[in-house]
């Protein structure tokens, strides 16, 4: 079931909202992987389930001298390394995947050469290392349909796989798995022998799909998942995926992910991210303390296999980069980093843009009216931070009443994407802002 709350619910929760997060956070079972939101790049934007090895490595090399050194720093490799017929974005109904004997997925050796005689990801993962890089990779819930039905022994176990099996649970949009019944002996045994193998590849991150919807009925797998990577002797962050995750799990998927979706894959389009500010106002109480509701990848600069670039215009793209970072959510670009452009470079690597999505903190919404969102956060040092958003179809001048951040004196404003000075402001912020368009301000009292 998924519980959504609407914006004058959240409103008029109001003051109700830091106690239910310190009550989430009073619930977290372990110390964070993840104390600042996670940023990196992965490949489903831009390769869908194609990327090689070559084309691996090529892309890890330009993060490292392009995105690294402004913080973003894991490399995933996305869906389906596993299959020898990838495609595309469209998923092979009779996939053949490559198994060991344990029915866990291998990387295709063709695709990734130096996996062959059963290294795994090992290689690459140690050479993304060597580049200062973090390595994750995608993998769906479950057991693999192939295993269940060469009923393949589990590893450390005397079950089978059909002894685990849950035929009845079933991907809606993918034909790869099954789910895994962790109410019969050797379930957990199952995913302990998967994430110790990616232990011993190197794996540091890793996403797992068909996970938040329909939550509760893949709960108990998601508790086994990050059991497994408790045992597995190597830390590793867990993302869940897809959304839309319900708020009212929040405290449960604290305890159990770094960072968890709050959508449906997110793409190019208007309509899709002015949906993401209901959904961000919603999770807003849950910013925070080592746990992260994501809003899904940066579809920005050369997307869709080459296919085209991004559809959002300059203003859009400022918007986006400047309510994920209000709102603090990971930051994981998903173009294709062998054809980024300066624009996007800069829009990506802004210094005080990404501070305010690292090192922010008391991230709220102050819901005003329609056409206009408006975030603010404080800043390390005790200045604030006030993002105004114009989702309406033409431009408009924006005021917020500083008395909303317990000020009512003249500060000093800041641009951050400009990297300037705007002046003084007394009583309120004034700004003029671009239909679809955001400003991000650092406030100091003068």
């Amino acid at each position: 079931m998924v519980s959504r709350i609407d914006r004058r619910t959240f409103l008029a929760a109001g003051a109700a909202a830091p106690a239910v997060a310190a009550g989430a956070r009073r619930a977290r079972a372990t110390p964070s992987l993840a104390p600042t939101p996670p940023m990196g790049w992965n490949s489903w934007n831009s390769f869908a389930v194609t990327i090689t090895e070559a084309q691996a490595r090529e892309t890890a090399r330009i993060m490292t001298r392009a995105l690294l050194p402004a913080g973003y720093s894991v490399f995933t490799i996305d869906h389906q390394w596993y299959d020898p017929r990838a495609k595309g974005y469209e998923y092979n109904a009779d996939i053949k995947p490559v198994m060991d004997g344990f029915g866990r997925f291998q990387p295709d050796p063709v695709r990734f050469p130096s996996s062959s005689g059963g290294k795994g990801f090992a290689a690459l993962a140690a050479d993304v290392h060597a580049m200062g890089l973090k390595f994750g990779i995608h993998r769906m819930r479950g057991i693999p349909r192939a295993a269940v039905e060469a009923n393949l022994p589990v590893a450390g176990t005397t079950v089978r796989a059909r002894d685990i099996a849950d035929t009845t649970s079933i991907c809606s949009w993918n034909v790869d798995m099954y789910g895994v019944d962790m109410r019969k002996p050797g379930a957990q045994a199952y995913y302990d022998g998967v994430f110790a193998e990616y232990a011993s590849w190197g794996v540091d991150f890793v996403k797992v799909d068909d996970m938040s919807r329909p939550y509760d009925a893949h709960a108990p797998e998601i508790e086994a998942i990050a059991s497994a990577i408790r045992r597995c002797g190597r830390p590793m962050i867990l993302s869940l995926s897809p959304g839309e995750t319900p708020v009212i799990r929040a405290d449960h998927v604290r305890r159990h992910a770094e960072m968890w979706r709050i959508s449906d894959d997110f793409w190019d389009e208007w309509a899709l991210l002015e949906a993401q500010f209901t959904r961000l106002e919603n999770w807003s109480p849950y910013i925070g303390d080592g746990r992260w509701p994501d809003a899904d990848m940066l579809p920005l600069g050369r997307l869709a296999m080459g296919a085209r670039d991004t559809r959002f215009t300059l203003d859009e793209q400022r918007t986006l980069m400047t309510l994920w970072s209000i709102a603090r959510s990971p930051l994981i670009m998903g173009g294709d980093l062998r054809h980024l452009d300066a624009a996007t470079l800069a829009l990506l690597t802004n210094p005080e843009v990404i501070a305010v999505n690292q090192a922010s903190s008391a991230n709220r919404p102050h819901l005003m009216e329609d056409g206009v969102r408006i975030w603010s956060a404080r800043a390390p040092g005790g200045d604030r931070y006030v993002a105004l958003f114009n989702t309406g179809a033409k431009p408009r001048r924006i005021a917020f009443d500083l008395r909303q951040l317990g000020l009512n004196i003249t500060v000093a404003v800041r641009d951050l994407w400009a990297r300037q000075p705007i002046g003084t402001m007394t009583g309120a912020i004034v700004r003029d802002v671009p239909s679809h368009g955001a400003n991000l301000l650092r406030v100091r009292v003068a």
